[in-house]
């Protein structure tokens, strides 16, 4: 069978069976390990297993907790399977990607991927990387050096320039940016768990907001979190006997742009079109393998380490045309009242960063029905990871 067969052949055979968070706060006082352990045990507990029953563990490979580190604390003792990907914000569904092939090809019966970090009181990756390390032989890639010397070394700064280059091209604006910042503040007032939970945002304020790196202001970027989130996959035909209603994987994708450049992030300001982002060429994929498209989708969790990557993956994903995606988010479609609600639990932006993993825990949460803010009817959740220098992409289902 060829290979795209095999991904249209895997459409709902696996399913995530148990989810698991900590809090997410600035200041955990615990180590990533210990959190990664809690937010696991809580996804074991939740899909009705043991220790015993998981054999397989995918890692993002920006985690400080390694699998052999992960499988002692939660006392494995048959692990068959483990495997890395990433980097970063794009590894979540890549994990579960990674899950579903383990899976499907027997050499996994259960499967956890977890995020782990004390992003705020310990590796804050809003930080410029220091320039030596980054130029080093082997570092991250042959254009970064370029930039580092004359101060362009942080994320905020790269996005800025992705925000800029919208707004020239499109006429898009601010108040466009801040009705993403307000969508995902909106909900995450009514997220108990998240950390923006009791903190209301106006237009108003998030335009007095201080400018960060033009044209991004403060309200613009995600959050620093310490947490974890944790998923437990199995195969479907397993799943309909554990605890919990399984949530099918209806396909999980990646993709990147035509013209890729080495390095991780600013190397991509070289391409010929900063706005064909990874996630335009994962979408396409993703949808042709699920056999849906974007009216099929009932809710989305965006990646949102910034809001113009919200603003991007908008256009990527085909909610609305290229350009569009300002105007689009401006007009109310994104909010839990609107034709895609978005972030549900308030996101990256205002429920915590664990580089996305707690998009497909909301995800899950909204198709089980159980969601703190739930949106009524759904059967069908896009969940995304990153967009620079790829992204990938993944559909869960409410199972039949």
């Amino acid at each position: 069978m060829a290979a795209d067969d095999l991904a249209v052949a895997a459409r709902d055979r696996t399913a995530i069976v148990g989810i698991g968070s900590t809090e997410f706060s600035k200041d955990s006082g615990r180590s990533v390990l210990a959190l990664a352990t809690e937010a696991a045990r809580a996804a074991i507990a939740d899909a009705g297993l043991t220790a015993a029953d998981i054999d397989g563990i995918v890692r993002c490979d920006m985690d400080v907790v390694t699998t052999a580190g992960l499988a002692a604390s939660l006392g494995l003792d048959r692990l068959s399977f483990w495997a890395d990907t990433g980097p970063g914000g794009t590894a979540p569904c890549m994990q579960l990607g990674i899950a579903v092939a383990a899976l499907l090809s027997g050499q996994a019966n259960a499967v956890i991927c977890f995020r782990s970090l004390n992003g705020r009181s310990e590796a804050r990756f809003g930080v410029g990387a220091p320039a030596a390390a980054d130029m080093r032989v082997g570092g991250r890639g042959s254009y970064d050096e370029y930039y580092l010397p004359y101060g362009m070394m942080t994320p905020g700064q790269f996005f800025a320039i992705l925000a800029q280059r919208h707004m020239y091209d499109y006429g898009s604006t601010a108040e466009q940016l801040g009705a993403i910042a307000l969508a995902c503040r909106e909900n995450a007032n009514r997220t108990p768990h998240a950390q923006m939970h009791d903190r209301p945002l106006s237009m108003e304020q998030y335009l007095a907001s201080r400018i960060i790196a033009s044209p991004l202001r403060l309200f613009d970027f995600c959050l620093e979190s310490d947490g974890a989130c944790a998923v437990v996959l199995t195969r479907a035909d397993r799943a309909r006997d554990l605890r919990q209603p399984p949530v099918t994987i209806r396909a999980v994708a990646g993709g990147g742009p035509e013209d890729f450049r080495a390095g991780m992030m600013f190397s991509a300001l070289t391409r010929h079109d900063l706005g064909d982002i990874g996630g335009r060429a994962a979408a396409g994929e993703l949808y042709r393998r699920a056999g849906l498209g974007p009216s099929d989708i009932d809710v989305a969790q965006f990646y949102d380490c910034f809001t113009i990557s919200v603003l991007l993956q908008l256009e990527a994903f085909g909610f609305c045309g290229r350009g569009e995606g300002g105007a689009f988010a401006a007009s109310g479609a994104i909010r839990r009242d609107g034709s895609i609600p978005i972030n549900t639990a308030g996101g990256n932006m205002s429920e915590g960063y664990v580089h996305g993993m707690n998009h497909i825990v909301e995800a899950v949460r909204q198709l089980r029905g159980e969601a703190a803010n739930q949106i009524a009817g759904v059967e069908t959740a896009l969940c995304t990871s990153g967009l620079f220098p790829v992204g990938s992409g993944a559909i869960l289902r409410k199972a039949a």
